[in-house]
């Protein structure tokens, strides 16, 4: 019998309630937080889709049939310190960078599965700080408006403003020494909202919680982009996809050519609208495969279940495609590489179904928090 791989060093599953094991609940409207225990003894193995209600809760990864709720994934978990031997292929060459800042800009082709990155042990140091930092973080009902803010609360908004600020620095750093351009750029956005949380925090308003909302999405991707490196299911997978085009416009999403903590999607647009249906789509027509527990490899699946397996396939296929079509017209060359990665991720996913094994759910996991990034930042655009 095939067991999970011990706990995700970059980022524990949820105790004993969010998400279902294959995703996240769908965008519907809001609803209470829901309550949260110790992590469980696995990693977070959910692959489904779509975005999580904006009701200012925390759907954080579980392992189980444990029903949908209506909360935001945070992904602000307990780090595991793990010591990973050196080398490795890397999926960018260091070449020389001349007077650049940033170790990754002369990686100017398209977004893909990341087989290797060494920021992410420094990563998952940054996780557990932030989570360290302010433990009550994880119980506050985000739908409250700063006037309805109790003492306590506004104490822990504080504190975790101020944790925020002091992460900002080191994030910062991560992303000039990543050799990636996109881990880069999901280094830049995640300071660009945790700013923007810092800044509702005196006034902080229910549309706020859309800017809670694509932080923690920011986040969790990050997470599980650094557990697919560790449990080698990007490096198995990566090869056996089809590398995408090259990206329309490299420079354009340079992130020194930016202010520092410019957000992707500062005004709402067409593709926004199509972005949104697209995976309010995904969500109703990947319940079945939502239902089914993960941590069960493929030969441990029942006929029932082999069959959901089999015809959600497509159903993915299609979501890659869409998304990967609808970032490169969006005409914003940030948004093309985050959605040419997930895309990426979820076809890589994909592959992995007839032979699946519990390790392969993390690469559906960036790809539906990648999506699901997009999706909030969208909705925090004015």
């Amino acid at each position: 019998m095939t067991l999970p791989p011990p706990p995700g060093p970059y980022g524990a599953q949820p105790p004993g309630g969010g998400e279902p094991q294959w995703g996240g609940p769908p965008p519907q409207g809001p609803g209470a937080p829901p309550p949260f225990g110790q992590p469980g003894p696995w990693p977070p193995q959910q692959w489904g889709a779509p975005p999580p209600s904006n009701n200012g809760g925390k759907a954080k990864w579980i392992l189980g049939g444990i029903a949908i709720t209506l909360a935001i994934a945070l992904a602000v978990v307990i780090t595991v310190l793990v010591v990973r031997p050196a080398g490795g292929d890397r999926q960018q060459s260091d070449t020389a960078n001349g007077a650049s800042e940033f170790a990754s800009a002369n990686d100017t082709g398209p977004a893909n599965i990341i087989t290797e990155d060494p920021t992410c042990e420094a990563w998952g140091k940054v996780s557990d700080g932030l989570d360290a930092a302010v433990p009550e973080w994880n119980d506050q009902d985000y739908s409250l408006p700063a006037e309805n803010w109790t003492p306590d609360q506004r104490a822990v908004f504080e504190r975790e403003g101020a944790a925020l600020a002091n992460a900002i620095t080191d994030v910062t750093n991560l992303a000039k020494q990543t050799p990636h351009r996109v881990m880069r750029e999901l280094y830049g956005q995640l300071d660009a909202y945790a700013q923007g949380v810092i800044d509702s925090i005196p006034t902080y308003s229910l549309t706020d919680n859309n800017i809670v909302a694509t932080y923690n999405q920011f986040f969790s991707t990050l997470n599980r982009v650094c557990d697919a490196i560790y449990f080698r299911a990007a490096k198995q997978t990566a090869p056996l996809i089809p590398a995408p085009v090259p990206p329309g416009n490299v420079k354009a999403s340079d992130q020194s050519a930016m202010s520092a903590l410019d957000r992707f999607i500062s005004h709402n647009n067409g593709g926004c609208a199509d972005w949104t249906t697209a995976t309010e789509h995904f969500d109703k027509a990947t319940e079945a495969w939502r239902g089914i527990d993960s941590k069960f490899s493929a030969e441990q699946w029942t006929p029932e279940q082999s069959s959901v397996m089999a015809a959600v396939g497509p159903v993915m296929t299609t979501y890659a495609d869409d998304m990967e079509r609808i970032g490169r017209q969006s005409g914003n060359a940030m948004w093309e590489d985050f959605a040419v990665m997930a895309a990426q991720y979820m076809r890589g996913y994909v592959q992995s179904i007839p032979t699946y094994k519990v390790n392969s759910g993390y690469l559906a996991s960036v790809s539906t928090r990648l999506a699901n990034a997009i999706y909030w930042a969208c909705k925090a655009a004015t």
